[in-house]
């Protein structure tokens, strides 16, 4: 699809009748309240099983783990073993994982499938189903760049899903900018196999972009988009804000989950704490809770 099949076909989607926000939301109670654990990372870092016994009494009952060592085998502190005995124990979960793929662009493709090996087998142990591609580095902000994701991408989520794992590839604005008269997720959509690649639409660099709504991005790939971090924008600075206090109207602008192929969702902050990152946790909880899960 070139840049201007794809303005035509946002323009005609934007036509249609929107979905209500309580239509948007009805399949939201099969789904576990999450956390991607970035949000509380400093927590994590001092007293890890306190902060989950902490968050689940918030009511977040699934997680999304980021920042496993490879080289120690651990996360938090903790084996893949060790830590899904911790979850268990306290009655949570975990179904996705940020890992440092990013960092693997340029390695050997028997570098990349060691790494890659190491992140399965522990995803594998937690119980995970998604393998996650966190970030892409601004050294492949560029055509080249993509063209050189797309490939990886590719390798990797071809021997992720031999595994039994699944992988997503997650946004960020830029992936939203034109690289050689084509958006970055456009290359992504399109030269990856769906069947290997996924991806997980932030909402919060959907509208900080500012160059397609939501509703009309998942309809670009519908039934690809397994996973969703849901956050909020400052009103003035567009950092991060706690879920409620800034400008992003979730009742309005989440699409369809039967539609995106939704499977888990997660709740995150990445900083600007009004107080601290777990009182951030609790206010975007109670919010989601009080303003949202009332729609279904």
């Amino acid at each position: 699809m070139n840049r201007l099949t794809f303005i035509k076909k946002a323009s005609l989607i934007s036509t249609f009748p929107l979905i209500s926000g309580a239509h948007s939301l009805s399949n939201f109670p099969k789904y576990k309240i999450g956390l991607q654990l970035f949000s509380v990372r400093d927590a994590m870092e001092k007293d890890p099983i306190n902060t989950l016994k902490s968050l689940k009494k918030m009511g977040y009952q699934d997680f999304e783990t980021y920042g496993y060592d490879t080289k120690r085998k651990k996360y938090y502190g903790f084996s893949p073993i060790e830590f899904k005995t911790i979850l268990n124990d306290l009655g949570l979960t975990t179904s996705s994982g940020h890992y440092g793929l990013n960092g693997l662009m340029e390695l050997s493709d028997y570098k990349l499938f060691n790494y890659l090996d190491s992140c399965i087998n522990a995803s594998l142990a937690l119980g995970d189903k998604y393998i996650v591609y966190p970030i892409l580095n601004k050294k492949y902000h560029s055509y080249d760049g993509y063209k050189l994701l797309v490939k990886k991408l590719n390798q990797m989520g071809e021997k992720i899903k031999k595994s039994g794992l699944n992988f997503a590839y997650h946004n960020f604005g830029y992936d939203f900018n034109l690289y050689d008269s084509k958006m970055g997720l456009e290359w992504i959509i399109e030269e990856t196999n769906p069947d290997w690649v996924k991806l997980q639409v932030d909402f919060y660099w959907v509208m900080r972009a500012n160059k397609i709504m939501p509703k009309d991005l998942i309809d670009l790939a519908q039934g690809r988009f397994k996973l969703w971090h849901i956050k909020d924008m400052d009103k003035i600075t567009k950092d991060y804000t706690e879920l409620g206090y800034g400008s992003i109207d979730y009742s309005k602008v989440l699409p369809n989950p039967n539609i995106s192929g939704l499977e888990y969702y997660y709740l995150e902050q990445g900083g600007n704490y009004k107080i601290n990152s777990m009182d951030s946790a609790k206010k975007s909880i109670d919010f989601f809770k009080k303003k949202i899960q009332k729609l279904i």
